[in-house]
């Protein structure tokens, strides 16, 4: 097998193999190939080219998401590891675990002038959990303007003491390689790794000339909260109206026994959301057609004594802007996930996987017969799903009709990945079959990376994987599909209505040229000619006749992967979602 002949780039692979680091996804270059020759030799690794950086983070991001273990990057030096921001930001905030890798020029050479050359020392600052700079190997020659004599000390006279020198310099790089590489893991995020490579960059050998040893990283361990439990507790008792939020949850996070046990408590009502990946038949999961309709009366008749949040961000901003006004009297986050002080009233974080806290609180989860808090919400949910039904009779083609059509054709047991913006938000309105696992980049809520995240979820999934998308979000990133790995089973759903039509929604203006320009950005485009280019098999669609037909067969096996483009109005959708919420009331 194999090795690059740089002792550093060897300890790099080595150690990432030692933490079970399988996946490496490389963006290619010249300054990075050390790490390439170590990566792509060993079959122990699962190595991805991908040539754009922003792409390869987030599709590295969307392996990781469904392996729940560190994906690493490895690019060049220079602007390229810039193109992994956007993702790193995502998986800061979604707590997902990445290992960047990124080569560099000898520090020597940074400032001077070299090509290709920024100052990548903590270029990603907080969005990272850490930061680390590898020292760069002496190697067999020391030129006078890379390692001044002085600098070195005087055990370099004559060249004697160089081993010496070298072997601190190869303890210091693996011991910031486990800590980097050990953080990934314990915070489940992101770490950066800045690796400097002296030329030659392409040497190889066949023997490795390090041997580094296993290492556990010691760090902090949060002794189980007692005091939370306790105050949790008495919270519990105390309240009559308890309100549990649940955010971005990876499926099957909360074990069943506790599901039931929370569905039945008459003073308890459970919120979830698309991204929540939680059922339960007297759950509320469409939060924006619960509370989009209500006047003060009634946000003061929701507003609860107790709020318990778990999981991660929140799509809804009205549930956001309501406990804002109408806060509850105590706020607790369960879980091992950050906790955010969304609300402005966060009491305490009670940092224990979920299901012991509900264990250690099963005790206390006793019926109260005399609260009617869920049974009102309940029979206002019934209301709200019978005038969502009335509404769905009586509106014309729309992107509103389109994800009704779309959403009931998804098949069972398959994992659907939804874009940012107009789609998440139109996915919220509408009840999934429970058995569809949902994904969704929340960190940061971005447009830019969701079709490559989808297509790196598809390739690590063990299940189809369906996306959809709207149309500045896919054209955004429509260097996703010059990717060599997209299963044949893959499929898109693009909602084409020649713009983001999202903004039409919000208060102002909007007949204008100004707007049309620079806020909804008109344009002409469609997906046929990348899916050509790229391999895809194109379907369109223009209506809902078209869409049923085209959906009875769009899912089947096929030999490439496949984009479905509906084309819908782009002056209708925003009125028709603005009526929705005064007709459901």
């Amino acid at each position: 097998m194999k090795h690059s002949s740089i002792p550093l780039s060897q300890t790099v692979v080595t150690l990432c193999k030692m933490h079970n680091i399988k996946d490496v996804v490389i963006s290619p270059g010249s300054r990075n190939a050390p790490l390439t020759i170590g990566f792509t030799h060993d079959n122990y690794f699962n190595a991805y080219s991908i040539v754009d950086e922003r792409c390869a983070a987030f599709f590295a991001l969307g392996i990781a998401q469904q392996k729940r273990q560190p994906a690493a990057l490895v690019c060049t030096s220079g602007s390229a590891l810039l193109n992994y921001f956007p993702a790193i930001a995502e998986a800061f905030y979604n707590e997902i675990p990445l290992v960047v890798l990124s080569a560099d020029r000898p520090e020597f050479l940074v400032g001077v002038g070299d090509g290709q050359t920024i100052h990548q020392k903590n270029v990603y600052g907080r969005h990272v959990h850490y930061n680390g700079r590898l020292k760069l190997d002496i190697r067999d020659h020391i030129s006078s303007y890379q390692f001044p004599r002085e600098q070195l000390g005087s055990k370099t006279k004559n060249n004697s003491g160089l081993k010496e020198i070298q072997e601190d310099i190869q303890s210091f790089n693996e011991y910031e390689i486990h800590k980097a590489l050990s953080i990934a893991y314990q915070k489940s995020g992101p770490v950066h790794l800045n690796v400097p490579f002296e030329e030659p960059l392409y040497k190889t050998r066949n023997d490795l000339m390090i041997s580094p040893q296993p290492f556990k990283w010691q760090h902090d361990n949060k002794e189980e909260d007692e005091i939370g439990i306790k105050e949790l507790k008495k919270a519990w008792k105390s309240a009559k109206r308890k309100l549990i939020l649940v955010g971005v949850l990876p499926p099957n996070s909360i074990e069943e026994k506790w599901i039931n046990a929370l569905a039945i408590q008459p003073d308890v009502i459970v919120f979830t959301e698309t991204t929540s990946n939680l059922y339960h038949e007297d759950f509320f999961p469409c939060i924006d057609q619960m509370i989009g309709p209500l006047d003060s009366d009634g946000f003061k008749a929701l507003q609860p004594d107790l709020l318990i949040t778990l999981g991660g961000l929140v799509v809804s901003k009205k549930i956001k802007a309501l406990l804002r006004q109408y806060k509850p009297q105590k706020h607790f986050h369960l879980g091992k996930q950050r906790a955010n002080d969304t609300f402005f009233c966060l009491n305490h974080h009670i940092a224990l996987d979920v299901n012991s806290v509900f264990e250690k609180l099963h005790l206390v989860v006793t019926k109260q017969e005399y609260s009617k808090y869920k049974s009102h919400w309940l029979q206002v949910k019934a209301h709200r799903l019978q005038k969502h039904r009335e509404y769905e009779d009586l509106i014309p083609y729309s992107d509103f009709t389109v994800f009704r059509d779309v959403l009931d054709a998804i098949p069972t047991q398959i994992q659907l990945q939804i874009a940012n913006s107009s789609a998440i938000r139109y996915a919220q309105l509408f009840k999934l079959n429970p058995t569809i696992e949902v994904f969704c980049n929340r960190g940061t809520s971005g447009i830019d990376g969701s079709t490559s995240t989808a297509i790196g979820a598809a390739v690590a999934a063990k299940k189809q994987v369906v996306f959809i998308t709207g149309d500045l979000s896919f054209f955004y990133d429509s260097n996703a599909l010059w990717n060599n790995y997209v299963p044949s089973s893959f499929r898109i759903i693009l909602i084409n209505n020649l713009g983001g039509g999202i903004f039409r929604i919000l208060p102002g203006h909007k007949d204008s040229d100004n707007f049309d320009t620079f806020f909804e950005t008109k344009h002409q485009l469609n997906a046929s000619h990348l899916c050509e280019m790229y391999n895809f098999k194109y379907e369109k669609a223009s209506n809902t006749k078209e869409i049923q037909e085209s959906l009875k067969s769009f899912f089947a096996a096929s030999k490439c992967p496949k984009v479905l483009e509906i084309f819908t109005p782009d002056r209708l959708n925003d009125k028709i979602l603005l009526d929705y919420f005064t007709f459901i009331k």
